[in-house]
């Protein structure tokens, strides 16, 4: 699974704008677009779904875009759209709001009220489609950050680095939900912190969001093996001990989360054909666990402990994942 990616250097130039918008139609809540560009009008779009939810990046020239209150009543998929302006500029109006966003910036806005935005320079935006249900927010507390200029740093850094990182990449479909997974836990704990410091989240928020924030840390940070319980409360100004007692209702310390997060992406890249031939100490190490090690039995395996010892001699063989052919590896760590 990867980009579908189209420009329209292939579409004769009077049929570009009208085909560029048949294209974005089918991933943004129906809009009025103009553009004064429209005769040799030049830009591309692309589309990738992550499980849950759906990014878009577009390239444009000079446009005005208007969701208007007619278009919402037609149609409304009821999403929080988290943009990311890697070039350019945007004037944005919603819910009272108005804002003017650069590029390194992040924006916030809600498929269910009328908006309008403008674009006089073009540029290159990346929209995050994140279902309402699937940001654990209020609604009050997401309508305060409507149509905002959010600077990209702390949280909002990893996340506008996370999905600029996505662009070009392919992957099986079980990646792709974590990828889609990480994307929503990484948006909720940004908009979650902005909400929080701002005081405009409940009390009984606050912790959950915090927790959020945590978890978006360390999956972050998975592959550093130096990753422990004193540098991801360091990060977040709070004391190990506090770190802890976040996680307490989670039924599982912070050191099994990270293990189990780090295992579990082990298992993935042994289930794909192309890290057939890795060594699993190779492996573990690339997400943070360099003593991971084949269950060998009493002599070692050839080959760099590709193999694992059964009844009937070395098979090709994680605990417990079955590779392609049906082959297993399996693991002690």
């Amino acid at each position: 699974m990867g980009w579908a990616e189209m420009h329209t250097a292939n579409v004769p130039k009077a049929e570009r704008f009208g085909w560029w918008l048949d294209l974005l139609m089918q991933d943004l809540a129906p809009t009025h677009i103009a553009s004064e560009h429209r005769d040799d009008f030049q830009g591309s779009t692309a589309a990738l779904e992550l499980g849950p939810v759906k990014v878009s990046v577009l390239s444009f020239p000079p446009l005005t875009s208007r969701r208007t209150a007619r278009l919402i009543q037609r149609s409304d998929p009821e999403l929080w759209e988290l943009g990311y302006m890697a070039s350019g500029i945007m004037v944005v109006d919603q819910a009272r709001n108005h804002a003017q966003v650069g590029a390194g910036d992040l924006l916030l806005y809600d498929t269910s009220q009328p908006v309008q935005m403008q674009m006089p320079e073009g540029g290159w935006l990346t929209i995050l489609h994140l279902p309402k249900p699937a940001v654990p927010l209020p609604d009050r507390s997401m309508r305060d950050l409507l149509s905002r200029r959010l600077p990209a740093q702390g949280t909002g850094s990893l996340l506008a680095g996370f999905l600029q990182g996505l662009a070009g990449g392919q992957w099986s479909d079980l990646e792709a939900e974590r990828l889609g997974a990480a994307a929503v836990q990484l948006a909720s704990a940004f908009l979650g912190g902005l909400a929080d410091r701002e005081g405009l989240l409940p009390p009984e928020t606050r912790q959950s969001v915090l927790l959020r924030r945590v978890k978006a840390f360390i999956e972050a940070h998975l592959t550093e093996p130096r990753l422990s319980t004193q540098t991801i409360a360091d990060a977040h100004n709070i004391s190990v001990r506090y770190l802890h007692q976040l996680f307490r209702p989670e039924k599982q310390t912070v050191s099994a989360h990270i293990r189990e997060l780090r295992l579990d992406r082990c298992r993935t890249d042994l289930a794909q054909p192309g890290y057939a031939s890795h060594p699993i100490e190779a492996i573990g190490a690339r997400w943070g666990l360099p003593m991971l090690r084949c269950s060998a039995g009493p002599s070692k395996p050839p080959s760099g402990c590709h193999l694992a010892n059964t009844a009937g001699g070395w098979a090709p063989a994680v605990s417990h994942v079955t590779g392609q052919a049906g082959h297993r590896r399996e693991w002690v760590s």
